[in-house]
């Protein structure tokens, strides 16, 4: 069996909902992540062979395949296929599997893995409402799952109130963490972390003003604790906030997946090896507590312990996520999302994995450590495990 490298990595900067990325439609913005990734491995673009891409709402402009329509509106050649990817916020975590897989069996060499999402031009459970006021039904109406899961509401806000209350995790302690997400960010982002993985997009301002987006619009480079605090509570009763939840977030991003030939024929060195792959189901109730047996499953079977591992991605989807991770696994919380999460920069529901994995590589890089280890809670009560070795 071959192995997979990662060659190239890029991702646009998060726009917030409404805001710099407005007026780029999802298949134009993943098209200039796409041809980034060519340029940054050197490649020839008829050698791609496959684009895998994820997106949650595949949906009104992101629907019809939005990994051939960002094909089709790239510089790569009618001849490069694609196909699209939901395992809900772990979708282009997944296209990475399948991309990886893909080149480790040989079936393919050179496989590009990416995710997009609009929440501005298709609102996060768009398709879902409109089923539901069109009487066309729920997705969660079936009768075996009404059956196995009699009088539940599936709620990832509901769940991740769940965790918080299952681990005691307070609401200064959640606050605690939104606010170090920001302070990671914001100097990431002043100390220039980013500049080698971000991917420059034109834009319009507000004012009308012509610029290249280059800074995740999230990151509250001003944010106070006491701020965060004063934020009003999602759920009366609860412990989040806005201010302790992921942003809502325009993006794409991705990366070039290739094996032994891959390499050669491209003729550049790989920035990452893909070590390990694994994904894991649990309660759909609760939902988001997932990445925990994930990472356990995950270190077994590749028999590593997470004190190997130099680095952690895991999405902060909810701030009790990661603390209910870091505080289940004894996990080192120096270690974990260094340059902030998608509390501060951003969750692009389908663009979040291949996001993380571009963000982690190049923080292995210039850091100069060896082990990174990604996961992200999924809607559904799911989760992936990517781990990579830093070249």
């Amino acid at each position: 069996m071959h192995e997979a490298y990662i060659v190239a990595a890029a991702r646009t900067a998060g726009g917030r909902r409404g805001g710099l990325l407005r007026d780029w439609h999802p298949a134009d913005l993943a098209a200039q992540v796409l041809d980034a990734l060519v340029e940054r491995a050197g490649a020839d673009p008829a050698l791609i062979e496959d684009v895998i891409m994820g997106c949650v709402s595949q949906f009104g402009q992101q629907s019809a395949n939005v990994a051939r329509n960002a094909v089709m509106s790239s510089k790569l050649p009618e001849s490069v296929p694609g196909t699209s990817v939901d395992r809900q916020c772990g979708s282009s975590q997944q296209a990475l599997h399948f991309a990886a897989a893909t080149v480790m069996a040989g079936q393919m060499d050179i496989v590009i893995a990416a995710g997009v999402e609009s929440m501005t031009r298709v609102p996060m459970g768009a398709a879902a409402k409109l089923s539901h006021e069109s009487g066309m039904g729920s997705p969660f109406g079936s009768i075996g799952m009404k059956a196995r899961y009699p009088g539940v509401q599936f709620s990832q806000f509901t769940g991740a109130e769940m965790i918080a209350k299952k681990h005691d995790l307070s609401k200064d302690m959640l606050d605690q963490f939104g606010f170090e997400s920001q302070q990671k960010a914001a100097a990431a982002a002043n100390s220039g972390a980013f500049e080698k993985e971000i991917i420059g997009i034109e834009v319009t301002t507000h004012e009308g003003q012509a610029k290249t987006h280059l800074v995740d619009e999230g990151i509250r480079f001003e944010a106070s604790l006491e701020g965060i605090r004063g934020v009003k509570l999602i759920q009366e009763g609860g412990r989040l906030t806005a201010a302790t939840s992921s942003q809502i977030c325009d993006g794409a991003s991705g990366v070039m997946i290739v094996n032994e030939r891959g390499l050669k024929a491209l003729g550049v060195k790989p920035m990452a090896r893909i070590h390990h792959m694994s994904v894991f189901g649990e309660d759909p109730v609760i939902m988001l507590e997932a990445p925990i047996g994930a990472t356990q499953k995950a270190l077994a079977r590749s028999g590593m312990k997470l004190e190997d591992i130099d680095l952690y991605e895991v999405n902060e989807a909810f701030a009790s996520v990661p603390q209910a991770w870091l505080k289940i696994l004894g996990a080192d919380p120096s270690r974990l999302n260094v340059n902030g999460g998608a509390i501060a920069l951003g969750h692009p529901l389908g663009a979040s994995g291949t996001k993380l994995m571009t963000t982690m590589v190049h923080a292995l890089h210039a850091r100069g450590k060896r082990w990174g280890l990604q996961t992200m809670c999924e809607g559904g009560g799911l989760a992936n495990v990517t781990i990579i070795e830093a070249l």
